[in-house]
């Protein structure tokens, strides 16, 4: 037969700040019994989002946007995209290689879905 463990209490935080440092600093299996933990799913957060000024040639805009109409979607969409797959590479990601295309098909339906909700 197993003990069972006790669990200390988290101190009261003054901050977010110094929340985090006291988690940083600490195992959160003295907290927390993770044995009963569930799995949260959040469908309607989203990712929040920074506006920049990005100055780019006219020609570089120019073909992006006649790729993205071609593609049949908003083209800073297809720039995110773009980016992101550029940075994923960069940093060694082993996630599966998602063609522009397929990518494609995936922007249209979160644009026609954003439409029918308008």
């Amino acid at each position: 037969m197993t003990k069972s463990r006790v669990l200390k209490r988290p101190p009261r935080f003054r901050s977010e700040a110094e929340e985090r440092r006291f988690w940083e600093t600490h195992d959160t299996s003295d907290y927390v019994d993770w044995a009963g933990a569930k799995e949260a799913v959040f469908p309607n957060l989203k990712p929040t989002t920074t506006t920049i000024s990005l100055r780019l040639p006219a020609n570089l805009l120019n073909d992006l946007k006649a790729i993205a109409n071609r593609l049949d979607v908003p083209y800073q969409s297809l720039l995110k995209v773009l980016l992101s797959e550029s940075i994923a590479r960069e940093r060694g990601s082993r996630r599966a290689p998602v063609t522009i295309r397929s990518r494609a098909r995936v922007l249209r339906a979160r644009v026609m879905r954003r439409a029918a909700r308008r």
